[in-house]
């Protein structure tokens, strides 16, 4: 049993030097100190020996044991020691390496166009103002000369919320909630989203912007309503842009009109996108009627104004030669890496 042990021991010894993972290790372990181990089988035959060999084998044994424990809390913290050498090489960090650039976000078409409208209307002296999307029904139709059960209200095509709240159709209520708040002289932009039930083509959609424009003073004519924006559509599309003015009827304008600008995508001779006209229109206009200055309290007979609303979209669409409305919210990277 002692040359047994010793052999044990030695074997133990050499087979440790082939271990080199924790999976080993155990496997180990188990090889010699487990239930089933060879030590452990060597102490299972103590009972054979005499009173007088009992002590000095056991002794052994122990000491083979030990030895052999030492052996293996020995190598673990190498394995350890080892696995962690490697796992902080794999993850060394070079600090003087430039980090990852991320890609920048950028404006949208959309905003980048209308910041630029609202730079050329504040150097013109007027004010920006913000209303809520979700208006009432006085504010939206009864205040712009349109009351309950007028026909002008069927072309509107307007989302009802209730019989008195209406997502808005126009930045037009913009005019009341400017004039019931500050008096003459008005000079005021309000830009915003606005929604319609149209459906869904190269040129409309249920959701898009509108920039409502506000001018009350005393004085004001057509001529000053037609010098502002074609000052605007220079100052957008470039001096050689050609617009022109329409008759049309607004029931809170009189007289009214409407802006075209020649399609840029044709220059005039007709195609899908100006429906075959040559021209796109992108705003309409005109001089405030007396009955919404009346409604504001401002006295029609002493202050004059025009208003005026540009879809957005359709001004990006000049700008930009973009063919095709819905590629403003189609949310397509390829598109909107191009701004």
């Amino acid at each position: 049993m002692k040359a047994a042990l010793q052999a044990i021991q030695q074997q133990a010894t050499q087979e440790l030097e082939q271990i080199h993972d924790a999976k080993e290790l155990e496997n180990y372990r188990v090889k010699y100190l487990g239930k089933k181990g060879e030590v452990t089988a060597i102490l299972k035959q103590m009972g054979k020996l005499s009173p007088e060999e009992r002590p000095i084998i056991g002794q052994l044994a122990n000491q083979v044991r030990e030895e052999i424990e030492a052996m293996i809390a020995r190598k673990g913290e190498a394995l350890k020691a080892e696995l962690l050498e490697q796992q902080l090489l794999a993850e060394k960090l070079d600090v003087t390496m430039p980090g990852a650039r991320r890609p920048l976000g950028k404006k949208h078409p959309l905003t980048q166009v209308l910041d630029e409208i609202k730079e050329i209307f504040l150097g013109m002296g007027f004010d920006v103002a913000q209303g809520p999307e979700v208006e009432t029904d006085y504010y939206n139709f009864e205040a712009l000369n349109i009351p309950k059960g007028h026909p002008a209200r069927d072309t509107q095509d307007t989302f009802y919320i209730s019989d008195n709240v209406v997502l808005r159709t126009q930045t037009s209520s913009m005019q009341i909630r400017t004039m019931e708040q500050k008096k003459p002289p008005i000079r005021v932009i309000a830009p915003g989203r606005v929604y319609r039930s149209d459906a869904v083509d190269a040129t409309h959609s249920p959701l898009f912007h509108q920039v409502e424009g506000l001018v009350v003073d005393k004085g004001v004519t057509m001529s000053d309503l037609k010098g502002t924006l074609e000052i605007v559509a220079k100052r957008l599309f470039g001096e050689d842009v050609k617009v022109r003015f329409r008759p049309h009827h607004f029931n809170f304008t009189e007289p009214s009109a409407e802006m075209d600008i020649m399609c840029f995508h044709c220059q005039g001779e007709g195609c899908r996108l100006c429906k075959g006209e040559g021209w796109i229109e992108i705003l309409g206009c005109g001089m405030v009627h007396p009955n919404v200055l009346s409604i504001c309290g401002i006295d029609p007979e002493e202050y004059s104004g025009f208003a005026f609303g540009m879809g957005l979209e359709r001004l990006v669409m000049r700008r930009f030669n973009i063919d095709d409305l819905r590629l403003f919210y189609e949310n397509d990277l390829r598109f909107l890496d191009q701004f």
